[in-house]
């Protein structure tokens, strides 16, 4: 049984991820983080003190679990979305980036900010190199 073109196009639209579908499918979590970089906005310009701002998104982002349908969309990404999303909850992965913050406190106390921001971007290029590692041995 040959398809005809009709069948053909009826198949693609079928499979094909509308963007209306798409918002009311994710119409919550895309709320949420356009009232999350909302917030921060008005909060810089309003000079607020960056660790309130942080406090806050981080609490509200837990409550209102904007990270996991952020982490959502993220995995709907073909081929490298699903292994992203994968490597962003590995235990390991937020076990290393919570150590970096609670020295990178530690060293800020004793007044080694300078080498703070160079450990802290060492640490960013470690987890993203951890990621990319991981996507890399995933695919091939």
């Amino acid at each position: 049984m040959i398809n005809k073109p009709k069948d053909n196009l009826k198949q693609i639209k079928h499979y094909t991820l509308n963007f209306k579908f798409f918002f009311q499918a994710f119409w919550k979590t895309i709320l949420t983080w356009v009232i999350i970089v909302t917030f921060i906005i008005v909060a810089i310009h309003y000079n607020v003190d960056k660790s309130v701002i942080g406090g806050a998104v981080v609490i509200f982002g837990i409550i209102s679990q904007a990270f996991v349908g952020l982490l959502n969309i993220i995995g709907l990404v073909p081929i490298i979305g699903p292994i992203i999303a994968k490597v962003l909850a590995l235990p390991f992965f937020w076990l290393l980036n919570a150590m970096g913050y609670f020295v990178s406190i530690l060293a800020i106390k004793r007044g080694y900010t300078k080498e703070v921001v160079n450990y802290r971007i060492l640490t960013i290029v470690l987890l993203i190199g951890i990621v990319i590692g991981y996507i890399l041995g995933k695919i091939i």
